[in-house]
């Protein structure tokens, strides 16, 4: 009996399509792992990075040997250098142009930055709509599974003349395994959105104040120098 309500004969004795809802929320499933495994490798090496140039940036380098290390270096970097090298870049194209207006060359550079700030929470929040679809969409997906499969076996029931629950328990059992699949899918994924969730915020947050220290930092050498070459 309990061979016989294991969840692999289960599945193999259900309808085709509790066989096929289960494959798909399966399929999903294992998506969904992916998906989080490469979000939590992708955001420790996005802190990682961060973390480096920020360090390097408060050591007393001057702003033109980062930038110079930031272009070396594009593909290697993380956000936060590449928004630093987006606000210099622009930054150093408004000076040399002669432009005397230190607010526009200021407005200049952080809007550079803010373009860039845009385009790296694009590429951090990467599978986030994934995960949270999958959290939301696979319950639902796993409980259609469970009525077409009460729906079928009680189906099957009614051209028996008596009903025990030995008879009933193998098609319930069997259409409640994809609701039990679908919770296995949905629940890692809403968990893994809420915590990638609050980590890309605190991403995004760090990111943010570094835009206005370094815009600080721009405008200052604005006042009192024409070329940046300290902070």
């Amino acid at each position: 009996m309990n061979q016989d309500l294991s969840i692999v004969s289960l599945i193999l004795n259900a309808s085709w399509v509790v066989q096929l809802v289960v494959l798909l929320l399966v399929g999903i499933s294992i998506a969904s792992w992916a998906a989080i495994f490469r979000k939590i490798v992708a955001l420790k090496r996005v802190q990682s990075l961060n973390d480096v140039f920020d360090r390097e940036f408060w050591s007393g380098t001057s702003l033109n040997e980062l930038f110079a290390a930031a272009a070396q270096n594009a593909k290697l970097s993380g956000p936060m250098e590449r928004i630093f090298a987006s606000g210099m870049r622009e930054y150093q194209k408004l000076r040399e142009r002669r432009i005397d207006d230190p607010g526009t060359v200021l407005d200049g550079a952080r809007r550079a930055m803010r373009a860039s700030y845009q385009r790296e929470l694009d590429v951090v929040e990467v599978n986030l709509s994934f995960l949270a679809t999958v959290g939301s969409v696979s319950p639902y997906v796993g409980l259609f599974g469970t009525v077409w499969g009460i729906m079928h076996a009680f189906t099957g029931l009614a051209a028996l003349e008596q009903v025990t629950l030995a008879t009933v328990a193998p098609g319930i059992a069997e259409a409640l395994v994809a609701t039990a699949i679908a919770l296995f899918a949905a629940i890692p994924a809403v968990v893994a959105y809420n915590r990638f969730a609050h980590d890309i915020d605190r991403i995004a947050n760090r990111l943010e104040t570094f835009i206005e220290e370094f815009s600080n930092i721009l405008q200052r050498n604005l006042g009192v120098q024409s070329s940046p070459s300290g902070h």
